[in-house]
């Protein structure tokens, strides 16, 4: 009778579905406890307001590589795109050009770079960790010798809207930020083309010979991140109303890792932009909590790394 009752508790209560379904979440919210019982300063408007703030820039990035691993692919040159578009934007700028056609240039720059990236991936068919590492290291050059090394400056009130206005009460790069996951949500949950890169990362022998655009849906990813890695530069260098051609340096393991924390597999074929989202907060979160807590900088790369790992071999042990 016991083991009967037992077995019907089994079956009625699934232990192993709901932490692959929630385990994400519940980890978040208990980083989220354990700052709030660390830190009096954590759990406030001003804090939660700063933490949105600083995870937008990762976000947007981080749409575009969830994007690119899904379909079993990877990109290291986010960070150098960044800094590409967001200096020759600058220079733009200072010509005299007016913030939405200097915002558009921006975005194509990006969009150009990641049609290199896309067209090397699958019509040259060299490896994604090849071929996004050398435009990384072009990239960078480049952006480097057209600002002979040195910040651009001085952007302007209009184009620095983006960066460091607000709408309402909420900052502008919240907005945006959320405006992008909205969109992607939309294009893998209700547009076909979404669903062919879920089949292209999943099995791509059998997309081909379902007759699904291989090599379009592949470069199409990797515009989309060139382009989402050139708006998220374009909001950061209004905020700072200052373009660097070292800004970007990291921003690619950043995006990789709430990728990846967020459930999106190497594998390809698997992944959800909810998942993204919490992965890119519980990176913001620790690193503000490190800072609340006043961690040393050079104990703070150890435990995010540490962090990160547990994540990850947490998720391969549910799955």
């Amino acid at each position: 009778m016991t083991t009967t009752i037992i077995s019907r508790t089994r079956q009625q209560f699934d232990w192993r579905a709901f932490f692959q379904r929630y385990g994400l979440l519940l980890s978040f919210l208990l980083l989220c406890l354990a700052l709030t019982l660390a830190s009096d300063r954590f759990l406030t408007t001003d804090n939660l307001l700063n933490i949105l703030r600083q995870s937008t820039i990762n976000g947007i990035i981080s749409v575009g590589a969830m994007l690119v691993i899904v379909t079993r692919g990877i990109d290291l040159s986010v960070g150098s795109v960044l800094a590409l578009a967001t200096v020759m934007t600058a220079d733009m700028l200072q010509q005299g050009w007016d913030p939405l056609p200097a915002l558009v240039f921006c975005l194509v720059i990006g969009g150009v770079l990641g049609l290199i990236n896309g067209l090397l991936v699958s019509l040259i068919r060299i490896p994604p960790f090849i071929a996004t590492l050398g435009m990384m290291t072009f990239a960078r050059g480049l952006a480097l010798s057209y600002s002979e090394g040195q910040p651009i400056t001085g952007l302007g009130e209009g184009f620095r809207q983006i960066g460091a206005g607000f709408l309402g009460p909420i900052p502008m790069p919240i907005i945006i930020a959320a405006l992008v996951f909205l969109g992607g949500y939309i294009l893998l949950n209700h547009i076909a083309l979404g669903q062919h890169i879920f089949a292209l990362g999943d099995n791509e022998r059998a997309a081909y010979l379902t007759g699904l655009p291989v090599r379009r849906i592949t470069t199409f990813v990797y515009i989309v991140a060139g382009a989402l890695s050139a708006l998220a530069g374009a909001i950061l260098i209004a905020r700072l109303n200052s373009a660097q051609p070292t800004a970007g340096m990291g921003f690619e393991f950043d995006a990789i890792a709430a990728v990846v924390v967020g459930g999106t597999s190497f594998e390809g074929g698997e992944g959800t932009l909810l998942g993204t989202l919490i992965g890119v907060l519980i990176i913001a979160v620790l690193k503000n909590g490190l800072n609340l807590l006043d961690v040393p900088s050079f104990y703070q790369g150890v435990v995010q790394g540490v962090v990160i790992a547990l994540a990850l071999l947490l998720h391969r042990l549910i799955r």
